[in-house]
C-alpha cells in the first residue's frame, strides 16, 4: 500500500491477513463477519499502522497495529457519501435519516466531510451495525481556518437537525494537526482541546498548535 492513511480511515483487509497477536476472542469472529478496521491516531512505530477493530457490542473495542501490506482497501469517510448507502430498511434507523438530512448543511460548508464511527462502519463493510440509539459521528476535513462564529451558526444547524430526528451528532474538525471537536469550539472564548497524533493538546486556535496552553 503506497498511500498515506488518515485516521478514522477504514481498511478493508487482505486474504490471508495473520491473527492480532494478543487479541481478545471476539477479535476473529468480527473480522470474519467484516474484514475492517479503523485507522487509530498514534505516531507510527516501525511503518506499522495503529488499528482498531470494533465487535458486536460497544465494550467490545481493541487497538492493534497492521502491516500495511494487509490492506486490500482504503476507504475515507468523504468516500463513504458517494460510493454507498444503506439498504432501504436502515436508512430508516435515525442516525442514517440524520445522515441524510445534515447533508446539504455540511455540503453548504464548502469542506469535505463523511460519517465515521458506526455509521461509516456500516457504509464500507455492509455489516449491520448502526442501531436505533446510534449517534451519528461525522468527520470534516478543515485545512484553513473556521471564525468561531461561522462554527457556531454551523454548529447550531447541525444541533437543530439533530433534536428533530431524536439522536445526537459529533462533528470532529480535521486540520492538519489534529482533530477538535466542532462543539467545543462553537463556544466563543473556550480553550479547545486538540486530538493529535502525539496526545491531547490544549489550545486557543486548532490551527495554530503552538498555542498550546
Amino acid at each position: 500500500m503506497g498511500r498515506v492513511v488518515s485516521p478514522h480511515d477504514l481498511l478493508q483487509l487482505s486474504p490471508g491477513t495473520p491473527d492480532f497477536s494478543d487479541a481478545p476472542s471476539w477479535v476473529a469472529a468480527s473480522l470474519k463477519r467484516a474484514p475492517f478496521v479503523v485507522v487509530r491516531r498514534a505516531v507510527s512505530v516501525n511503518g506499522l499502522i495503529a488499528v482498531g477493530i470494533r465487535g458486536s457490542t460497544r465494550s467490545e473495542r481493541f487497538g492493534s497495529w497492521l502491516d500495511p501490506r494487509y490492506v486490500e482497501q482504503v476507504l475515507e469517510p468523504e468516500t463513504l457519501l458517494a460510493k454507498l448507502k444503506p439498504s432501504m430498511t436502515r436508512a430508516k434507523l435515525p442516525a442514517f435519516a440524520l445522515l441524510q438530512a445534515v447533508t446539504p448543511v455540511c455540503d453548504l460548508s464548502g469542506y469535505v466531510w463523511g460519517p465515521t464511527g458506526s455509521a461509516g462502519f456500516e457504509l464500507a463493510s455492509g455489516c449491520p451495525t448502526v442501531t436505533q440509539t446510534s449517534d451519528l459521528d461525522l468527520l470534516m476535513r478543515a485545512p484553513d481556518p473556521l471564525d468561531r462564529a461561522t462554527a457556531k451558526s454551523f454548529f447550531d444547524a447541525l444541533s437543530q437537525t439533530a433534536l428533530d430526528h431524536g439522536t445526537r451528532i459529533d462533528m470532529q474538525m480535521q486540520t492538519r494537526e489534529g482533530a477538535f471537536s466542532l462543539a467545543e469550539f462553537a463556544h466563543p472564548g473556550a480553550r479547545v482541546m486538540m486530538r493529535c497524533a502525539d496526545g491531547p493538546k490544549l489550545v486557543v486556535d486548532p490551527w495554530q498548535t503552538s498555542q498550546a496552553a
